[in-house]
């Protein structure tokens, strides 16, 4: 079928519509009607009504909004599945990730309970599972051992210090670092959510977060090495620590503690064998195995049977209390220390929070609050807190692990934070002789997926540069400068490859596609002809500040119109021309004083004496004449080329004489053939009859029949359909556009602005006398065809670029 009738015709006919024709047209609401004033919207935010009220009060409170229409029979059941699988996940998980976070394992399950239930009631997504993350947990571990090293808790023999740790010092200082972090990182976002700042989540792209865990990952991989080998690393803090720990521990390798190397490879070989089988059968499994579960109950009978701890030294989790802690206020004299490290904590935990809420959000159909997420995430970290929980976030895996269970609602999150209650009030203390290596080899395999994220290289490679650099930047730093430094690091320089995509974007003279009232690039399209006579410019990004200046070049640039160095010029032959035109006003006073002597003269003589004048007067007018050949033919010998007048034939005896005026030339010529055939193409003749009317014609060349440059553009039309805001800079550049070419009788009109825009040239004061609203139109095919019927019509053939495709149906 031909692509003409697949496609489809048109036809449209209209008038040409400028901004203000268009205002007029459409009936524009003013700037008023459509913002209302600060009084009007302070009225309405104060003002409260009862449906004003609840929906306040719903959007504050999600749990009201879907619990009073929960049904048992339809969700009851699948929620209930859902939250016994993500339970029985979350008590592996919340005690390995204690050890990322360099607290009691105990304190991981207590993650793993109270922030679940605050985002129970707060939280607007119904699949994620909140509770401990790899991520988060390093991060909190880094301020943990940062703050509370071992060397400031060695016991006292005496008045001497002893190599021994004071291990339960130091683990409740531990505690205190931690919940002190995670109050203040939940304050941060819920004050962030209160300011509707949950936009600021956008400023992490995709490859820049993806790097971020990548590199945290590395480091856990790291933080955990001293627990698979059985040694005892130097911490270290600060930038490039994890090199200098990693150093620390390949040099300890031969210190290894062979037992424990022995529990960790045999842990890691059965967790990967056993997930590959799980992934394998996942189709005909209704319910994963739950793998961690099964490894940590093997492990702590085989230790506690075996008797690791005792016997081969292996170290153990040791003693877990059984019941809850009370509430406790954190220490306010830590936050100072911590506030760096909160703030990176509430902006990474978020990131990952509403990138999972909104990806199971659009796959259920669903919306996700990105405020009320903030508030919901920093009430579940303020409240943990007090109940020495440390920072928390959802969790790839439980999540999915819940949404594939048949989870539909936050349910599922109350029935897990019920699996890990029963396990902290009864089963604790059976985990006491738990090996930490085996934790630790969970964290390990846990983090496979987080390694194939490398592979991103590759994909990013093929397809964008730049977020390939951005990726590797944000790897780099987060390795080399820690995961708070190299989060900062990593978005400043993600910010700056914006602004340097919007300093150099792509500038484009665009060509119309023959038989349509579209315009493309006529450098990368064939078939696209440029208007003769008009220059469609079009930048690709925004012009503001930034990229003003470099806009400006870039139109000179693909117009080849130098506009500085012609307004200069035009300058100097301005100002040749007023000296030439003194110096003719002064000859002429000095010949009329001589005329007036002349004529006294001749009154007072008479006979021989008047002949004697009038051969004087003779002698005077042919020096006169010499002195005036002397200017007309140093005008064109001395001349910078621009504009020669030339008497091509002698005066006749009407006294009428030709007159040439050539262009082209080299302003350093110091001689003209004026009879060169060459010329004749640039030359146009005049018959003039006095000097007056060459004057008059001189004043008639424009700059553009000048010698130095010649061009055949009448109109730029300027596209700023891309722009979406204008600044004041970029106001006083199109204002200087628009003065400049018009001193070389150059037109500028401009199109494609938003309404936005046109406020926003409006409040500039953008429009003047010479620069309206007429300038503006609504699309690049109005000014097109309104600078061809404008000018057109006079420098070239009238032109309509829709009639030129037979086959067109399209017709303005």
């Amino acid at each position: 079928m031909d692509s003409r009738q697949r496609f489809g015709k048109y036809r449209v006919e209209r008038e040409i519509l400028d901004e203000q024709r268009l205002e007029d047209v459409t009936q524009r609401k003013t700037y008023a009607d459509i913002h209302p004033s600060l009084t009007e919207r302070l009225k309405n935010s104060l003002r409260c009504s009862v449906p004003k009220l609840k929906r306040s009060v719903v959007s504050s409170f999600p749990v009201l909004y879907w619990l009073p229409k929960y049904s048992i029979w339809d969700y009851g059941m699948p929620d209930l599945v859902s939250g016994i699988s993500v339970g029985i996940m979350h008590l592996p998980q919340g005690m390995a990730y204690a050890l990322l976070a360099s607290v009691p394992p105990v304190f991981g399950l207590y993650t793993s309970l109270f922030p679940a239930l605050v985002y129970f009631f707060f939280g607007t997504s119904r699949h994620i599972s909140i509770g401990t993350f790899t991520i988060l947990s390093i991060m909190v571990g880094s301020v943990t051992e940062r703050l509370a090293p071992d060397e400031d808790f060695l016991k006292r023999n005496g008045t001497n210090f002893t190599a021994e740790v004071d291990i339960s010092a130091r683990d409740s200082y531990r505690v205190q670092v931690a919940a002190a972090a995670t109050v203040l990182g939940g304050v941060i976002q819920v004050l962030l959510g209160v300011v509707k700042f949950g936009f600021v989540g956008t400023y992490l792209s995709d490859p820049l977060v993806r790097a971020y865990t990548t590199a945290a990952a590395a480091h856990a991989v790291v933080a955990q090495l001293k627990h698979i080998f059985g040694v005892s690393p130097t911490r270290v803090f600060g930038p490039m620590s994890v090199v200098y720990t990693l150093v620390d521990v390949c040099s300890l390798l031969p210190q290894t503690h062979l037992p424990t190397l022995v529990v960790s490879s045999v842990t890691i070989v059965l967790l990967i064998a056993a997930k590959e089988l799980n992934s394998f059968f996942s189709a005909k499994l209704p319910v994963p195995i739950p793998v961690e579960l099964i490894t940590i109950v093997a492990g702590t009978l085989t230790s506690s049977y075996a008797h690791l701890n005792t016997n081969y030294t292996v170290s153990v989790v040791g003693e877990i209390p059984s019941g809850l802690s009370s509430p406790s206020v954190p220490d306010v004299s830590i936050f100072r220390k911590v506030i760096g490290d909160a703030f990176a904590l509430a902006i990474v935990g978020y990131a990952v929070s509403i990138s999972l809420g909104k990806t199971f959000a659009s796959k259920h159909g669903y919306k996700v609050d990105s405020n009320q997420e903030l508030v919901a995430l920093g009430l579940s970290n303020a409240v943990g807190g007090f109940f020495q929980c440390f920072s928390v976030c959802p969790s790839m895996s439980r999540s999915l692990i819940q949404e594939t269970t048949g989870g539909k609602t936050q349910m599922a999150g109350v029935a897990s934070a019920l699996i890990v209650l029963v396990t902290i009030l009864k089963l604790g203390p059976l985990f006491q002789e738990l090996p930490k290596a085996i934790l630790a080899s969970i964290v390990l395999v846990n983090l496979k997926g987080m390694f194939k994220q490398y592979s991103d290289i590759v994909t990013l490679w093929k397809s964008s540069k730049i977020d390939l650099v951005v990726w590797l930047v944000t790897w780099v730093s987060s390795l080399l400068l820690n995961l708070d430094m190299g989060l900062a690091a990593s978005i400043i320089f993600a910010v700056f490859t914006v602004i340097f995509r919007t300093q150099m974007p792509t500038y484009s003279v665009l060509g119309n596609v023959p038989g349509t009232e579209l315009y493309v690039d006529i450098e990368t399209h064939r078939e696209a002809k440029e208007i003769p006579g008009v220059t469609i410019f079009r930048s690709s990004a925004t012009m503001y500040f930034a990229n003003a200046e470099l806009y400006l070049d870039a139109l000179k640039e693909k117009s080849g119109l130098d506009i500085s160095k012609m307004i200069i010029y035009k300058k100097r032959q301005e100002a040749k021309m007023r000296r030439r035109e003194k110096r003719a006003e002064r000859r002429a006073k000095r010949q009329a004083r001589r005329e007036k002597r002349a004529q006294k003269a001749a009154k007072q003589l008479s006979g021989p004496s008047e002949c004697l004048v009038e051969e004087e007067i003779g002698s005077w007018k042919d020096t006169n004449i010499d002195e005036t050949d002397k200017e007309g033919h140093g005008l064109a010998e001395r001349e910078n080329g621009t504009v020669f007048v030339i008497p091509t034939t002698p005066r006749t005896p009407d006294g009428e004489s030709r007159w040439e005026y050539l262009k082209g030339g080299d302003p350093d010529c110091t001689s003209i053939d004026w009879m060169s055939e060459e010329q004749d193409g640039d030359t146009t003749t005049l018959g003039s009859s006095n000097e007056d009317t060459v004057s008059r014609d001189l004043e008639r060349v424009s700059l553009g029949s000048l010698g130095k440059w010649t061009w055949d553009i009448h109109s730029i039309i300027l596209d700023l359909s891309p722009s979406n805001f204008i600044d004041t800079v970029a106001i006083k550049t199109l204002k200087n556009i628009f003065q400049d070419f018009s001193e070389i009788d150059v037109d500028i009109y401009v199109t494609g602005c938003q309404a936005t825009v046109v406020e926003q040239l409006d409040h500039g004061d953008f429009f003047s006398e010479t620069i309206t609203k007429h300038h503006l139109f609504a699309s690049v095919h109005d000014a097109v065809l309104f600078c061809l019927n404008n000018r057109g019509a006079t420098s070239f053939p009238r032109y309509d670029p829709t009639v030129q495709d037979p086959h067109s149906s399209t017709q303005f």
